[in-house]
């Protein structure tokens, strides 16, 4: 089988030489070609439009990259959009690999009209989000970010929107909606932290080692002290999150959302924050992004807010080639 797999800033060339020499020993050809930007914030902006617009919205121009290319079987990459001008030009193409879990960059519709197979790689970045999102959940329930900030300012700071109840996550209850890789993973870290985890996940059949499951959102943000989300975005899931389950949160609840911002109806997070209906929120994703200059969250001192960070670390980014080389193979067997 021929492969092409195009790298960028974030997995390099170099990356997928290393990561794909599975296939190599299997007696595949492959070539490596790149898609790296001059930065690596244009390449994000590249990437959000296409997680906007879809696969299509950006050309390749750069015909060396498309060189031959009807020649190969496989095409393999993390960010490129593979839309209907490559499908178009890939006649003799059997699979597409997307270096990710999720397959914005692919016009997957298509692509199968085509008979060519789509295959993501799900949970290649799942301990990075974990790991951020215990990260975010300190942050803002401890004033990490807030501190540092003003620190940055050369205030001393203490009047914090939750001086009066700062809390410690031993003894809370933390309910995780969508049990997957990722909350799995969040679930296992806390349980260290001494806390009483629960879980929202109707694809999830019983309790697991670390967490009690419970049969409705609404039953699991009532009992809440820190509630996670970790589901996937689709019509289901759409807004899943919206002012009536913010008004059955705690007012000391805290919202913690390093998945999609999808999942959440953002002028009513926005409205409970304003109102201090729950004690705060940390939030990685936005409808808009960059997050504009005029977004009402850069108003409100009872959140964290980052720049779409959660699952960027060059742990995942560098072990998510061999990880889909090892699937792959593995299933052709």
């Amino acid at each position: 089988m021929k492969i092409i797999a195009f790298g960028d800033n974030l997995i390099t060339p170099e990356m997928l030489k290393a990561g794909l020499t599975q296939f190599q020993e299997n007696g595949d050809i492959v070539e490596i070609r790149d898609w790296s930007h001059e930065t690596v914030e244009s390449l994000q902006n590249d990437n959000i439009k296409i997680e906007q617009e879809g696969a299509n919205a950006i050309e390749i121009t750069d015909q060396n990259l498309l060189a031959e290319i009807a020649d190969y079987d496989m095409i393999i990459t993390q960010f490129m959009p593979i839309g209907k001008q490559v499908i178009d030009l890939a006649q003799n193409l059997k699979y597409i690999g997307v270096l990710r879990g999720g397959m914005e960059n692919v016009d997957v519709d298509y692509a199968q009209s085509k008979g060519i197979k789509v295959i993501n790689t799900a949970g290649r970045n799942a301990r990075a989000v974990a790991e951020f999102t215990v990260g975010m959940i300190l942050a803002e329930t401890r004033n990490i970010a807030r501190t540092n900030a003003k620190m940055h300012e050369d205030i001393w700071y203490k009047d914090f929107p939750n001086k009066d109840n700062i809390p410690e996550i031993g003894g809370k209850t933390i309910g995780i909606i969508g049990f997957g890789h990722i909350g799995q993973l969040v679930a296992q870290f806390l349980k260290g932290f001494g806390a009483k985890i629960i879980f929202y996940d109707p694809y999830v059949k019983g309790n697991s080692l670390y967490a009690e499951k419970i049969d409705s959102i609404s039953a699991l943000i009532r009992q809440s002290d820190i509630i996670t989300i970790h589901m996937r975005a689709t019509e289901e899931t759409h807004h899943i999150i919206d002012q009536d389950m913010f008004d059955l949160m705690k007012p000391t609840a805290y919202f913690i959302n390093t998945a999609r911002s999808a999942l959440v109806d953002e002028k009513a997070l926005i409205a409970v924050l304003k109102q201090g209906k729950i004690a705060g929120a940390a939030i990685d994703t936005f409808d808009d992004e960059p997050l504009p200059a005029n977004s009402a969250f850069l108003s409100l001192e009872n959140v964290t807010l980052t720049s779409h960070l959660a699952g960027s670390t060059a742990d995942a980014f560098k072990n998510t080639p061999k990880l889909f080389a090892e699937r792959f193979l593995s299933a052709q067997k």
